[in-house]
């Protein structure tokens, strides 16, 4: 119903204090507790009549089975964990949110974890209790403490971003020095000489592999970076360091390793420093992710292809469930060059 202040308020009619049980069932059904279980059962035999009375009886009482408790009796519980990169990065962000909508498609149940309390408090959690299925994991270092409890617990790793030579561990990846070496020639053909990188994180490999994609295709042209330094892969990060290199160093390209720091450090040379973008400086970004392709930012990038990954994802996690033992897989996805305005 509808308060006076025009919000909703809704009292369910005969609340119980505790969630019904199948027992509840069964004494309001006039039937046994085993006809409960086979009444929700796709494969048990039920006399169809007797099957809907006790349906009928479980969605008035409010019962649902424990597929949870159920999983325990089968050779799958359908959970999977997920553990999250840092969902304040924009990738990291919209990654994680298209690999829940697919892995529900797919018939899973994916489980959040949060990646940034580190992989030894996520042991320790009770998350391991569960009947996981399997775990991913993003990440763009790796911690051999996971490695190691999943292995003593027989289940499937899947690392999203970074390759983990380990047995039954399966990996899928950026081919990131090939994306940003593809940027490299564009800035370079565009007539580009001081060249500047800001990066992330130096742990990570994903920053590795841009930085050296990089390098390699400057020294092909006889260049090398006039500065490189680092973020936290965020806008406000990408800000504060785009304008320090901004103003100790004459550059014409300033390379991103991620699209957050582009943005951050389009709007400071742009509005801040007023420097004309690309006219004057050319900033690019990598991953491509929604946010860059807004006209008010309209971000040369690379493009790490959000639903290619997921599929991927999606692929290994299968094909390690139907062979656990198999020898261990790697994917590898290509980035493609996006240009857009800002080279």
């Amino acid at each position: 119903m509808t308060e006076d202040d025009g919000s909703m308020k809704f009292t369910p009619p005969d609340a119980a204090p505790r969630r019904a049980t199948a027992m509840d069932v069964a004494r309001a059904a006039g039937v046994s507790r085993s006809a409960v279980s086979r009444a929700f059962s796709q494969t048990a035999y039920l006399d169809t009549d007797k099957r809907d009375h006790i349906r009928r009886i479980a969605a008035e009482m409010g019962y649902r089975p424990n597929a949870l408790a159920a999983g325990l009796n089968r050779t799958r519980s359908n959970l999977v964990g997920i553990v999250a990169g840092d969902v304040g990065n924009l990738y990291d962000a919209q990654l994680l949110s298209r690999l829940v909508s697919g892995l529900t498609a797919a018939g899973k149940w994916p489980v959040v974890l949060d990646g940034s309390v580190g992989a030894d408090r996520l042991v320790a959690t009770d998350i391991f209790a569960y009947p996981l299925d399997a775990m991913i994991v993003r990440g763009g270092s790796v911690d051999p403490v996971m490695v190691d409890t999943c292995a003593k617990l027989h289940i499937p790793l899947v690392f999203l971003g970074c390759v983990v030579d380990a047995p039954a561990v399966d990996s899928i990846v950026c081919r990131n020095a090939e994306g940003m070496a593809r940027i490299a020639d564009l800035l370079l053909n565009r007539g580009r000489r001081r060249f500047a990188f800001l990066g992330g994180p130096a742990q990570w490999a994903s920053q590795q592999q841009r930085l050296q994609g990089l390098c390699d295709a400057l020294a092909q042209a006889g260049l090398e970076l006039i500065a490189t330094e680092s973020a936290d892969f965020s806008h406000q990060g990408g800000a504060k360091v785009a304008r320090r290199l901004l103003q100790d160093h004459d550059l014409d390209a300033l390379v991103c390793a991620n699209d957050a720091m582009a943005i951050g450090a389009l709007g400071v040379a742009r509005h801040d420093l007023g420097l004309n973008v690309p006219a004057d400086l050319s900033i690019t970004g990598f991953d491509d992710v929604d946010m860059a392709s807004w006209p008010c930012f309209n971000l040369t990038t690379a493009c790490n292809p959000v639903e290619e990954t997921v599929a991927g994802v999606i692929e290994l996690l299968e094909a390690r469930l139907a062979a656990p033992s198999a020898p261990s897989r790697r994917i590898q996805i290509d980035a493609h060059l996006v240009r857009r305005g800002t080279h």
